[in-house]
């Protein structure tokens, strides 16, 4: 019986083992299954929670992208209605206009009838008094035409002899005629734009909204704005508008287009004006590079270093008194060329210094030299000619020229800048002389009206029939050629041309 003990002994063991083993394995089973459950549970709050995020996401951008959309819209109406308007105001003009042509052709019609009838009339009269004339006379029409030319031949002769020994004096006492001559030449062969600029940009808002948001909460947007561009944001009353004011054209300009796109972006804070600011200088600073390219090779010139073409691009956001300086070098430099090809200088070497002679105003430094003064030391440095480097610094003056090419440059500066309507100054001197001319003439008993003309080069009076005769007029025509020579400073000769007039009005009653 002890071995059914010792073999049921084990065989119990065994099957208590495996019980406990099932058992175990049954409550990990339980408590996986109860840990997947927690975790199927937290992923379904996560996924609701994402879901209800996105939705609220997008309905804001829905909401956002239909107010613009309605802005556009309102926008677009009010244009259309302007422009509708505007089209209504023209089409009432047009219709008044057409009704007034056709009174005036009705007119002219019923005029030319009564110049025929008129003309008929006069044609017998004439012929009336011509046949009066020669008996009276006893000289046929042929007789007294020929007289009268003959008469007349021998005033034109003696008024041109006198006009020819006038103008053949002065040739012979002016050596400066052949420099007018060549300065004038080249002056009519060089047409260019005439421009004029501030040192303040304005920039439209879509509302008066918007500047608040520029301003941002306690001016923490405008205080980044400014001190990231180094400019002034002037914000009034002006409506739907802000001016950026700086005396640094780029400066002004990287302002400018920066707050342009982050107007139309929308989104303004700090961060974003920085990132938008930072991208607008890199586009600016590749505009001056293609400009300084441009201008080279506008001109055809090569050889020029990198450094100059980045300064030469500057001076296109920079103005001398009104005048834009990049336009000025171009128009220089061009200037210089026909001037040297007038003299027989080198032609290539006036261009090049020409284009180079104001490079100085394009860098940025805080030393107490002048821009001719430091473009010269950038030339040398780049190593230019001595011919050029020399050109630039005597372009004022400042040294002396040391050859033909420096003194060409000097003269094609002072007349780009001296022409009309080059800067503000010039342009007041020239009204002013024009105003000159013309109280000179009415300074004169007798003179009507009086009317300077082609820039200057003529000067037309009306006189007072009654109290001008023809040889008061000769007189005064001379008297006030006299009075410009002796009273005005101007470049070539002055037509004074006196006009008289007789006018006899009678009604029919």
């Amino acid at each position: 019986m002890d071995w059914i003990f010792w073999i049921i002994l084990p065989l119990t063991g065994l099957t208590l083992g495996w019980i406990i083993r099932w058992l175990y394995a049954r409550f990990q089973l339980t408590a996986t299954e109860q840990l997947a459950r927690r975790i199927r549970e937290d992923a379904v709050k996560d996924a609701d929670a994402i879901r209800k995020e996105m939705l609220l996401e997008a309905k804001e951008k829905i909401i956002s992208e239909r107010n613009h959309a309605e802005r556009e819209t309102r926008e677009r109406r009010a244009e259309l209605q302007r422009l509708e308007h505007r089209v209504l105001q023209r089409e009432d003009v047009v219709e008044k206009k057409f009704r007034q042509a056709e009174r005036v052709e009705q007119q002219l019609a019923e005029k030319e009838k009564a110049f025929a009838s008129r003309e008929s009339t006069l044609m017998h009269e004439e012929e009336r008094y011509r046949l009066e004339l020669e008996r009276i006379s006893g000289l046929t029409a042929a007789e007294a035409k020929s007289q009268i030319i003959k008469h007349l031949e021998n005033e034109a002769l003696h008024d041109a002899q006198t006009i020819i020994n006038k103008i053949e004096g002065e040739a012979n006492i002016t050596a400066e005629k052949k420099a007018q001559d060549i300065l004038v030449t080249a002056i009519q062969r060089l047409a260019t734009d005439v421009t004029g600029e501030v040192t303040v940009s304005t920039v439209s808002l879509p509302d008066d909204d918007m500047k608040g948001r520029i301003i941002g909460r306690e001016g923490r947007n405008i205080r980044a704005f400014e001190t990231v561009t180094g400019v002034d944001i002037i914000i009034d009353d002006t409506p739907e508008a802000v001016v950026i004011s700086c005396f640094d054209p780029v400066r002004r300009e990287i302002a400018k287009i920066a707050l342009d796109r982050l107007i139309s972006d929308g989104r303004i804070h700090p961060a974003r004006i920085e990132e938008v600011v930072s991208k607008v200088s890199r586009d600016i600073s590749q505009k001056i590079f293609e400009e300084g390219e441009k201008l080279i090779y506008d001109l055809g010139i090569h050889n020029i270093s990198n450094d100059a073409i980045r300064l030469l691009g500057r001076l296109y956001f920079r103005t001398s008194f009104g005048q834009n300086v990049l336009r000025h070098s171009r128009e220089v430099a061009q200037l210089a060329s026909l001037l040297a090809a007038e003299l027989g200088a080198n032609r290539d070497l006036a261009k090049r210094a020409a284009m180079l002679h104001d490079i100085g105003k394009g860098v940025e430094t805080d030393s107490d030299l002048n821009h001719a003064e430091i473009g010269m030391e950038m030339a040398r440095k780049m190593g230019e000619d001595p011919r050029v480097v020399n050109a630039i610094g005597a372009h004022h003056g400042d040294i002396e020229a040391s050859c033909i090419e420096s003194l060409v440059v000097q003269i094609a500066d002072a007349i780009s800048a001296a022409r009309p309507g080059a800067r503000k100054e010039t342009v007041d001197n020239y009204i002013k002389r024009l105003k000159n001319l013309e109280n000179i003439a009415t300074s004169f008993n007798g003179v009507e009206k009086a009317f300077a003309i082609q820039a200057g080069r003529e000067l037309r009076v009306v006189v007072h029939n009654e109290q001008v005769n023809d040889e008061q007029a000769r007189l005064m025509s001379r008297n006030i050629a006299k009075k410009i020579e002796d009273d005005l400073h101007y470049p070539g000769r002055i037509k004074v041309t006196i006009i008289r007039e007789t006018r006899i009005v009678e009604y029919a009653r």
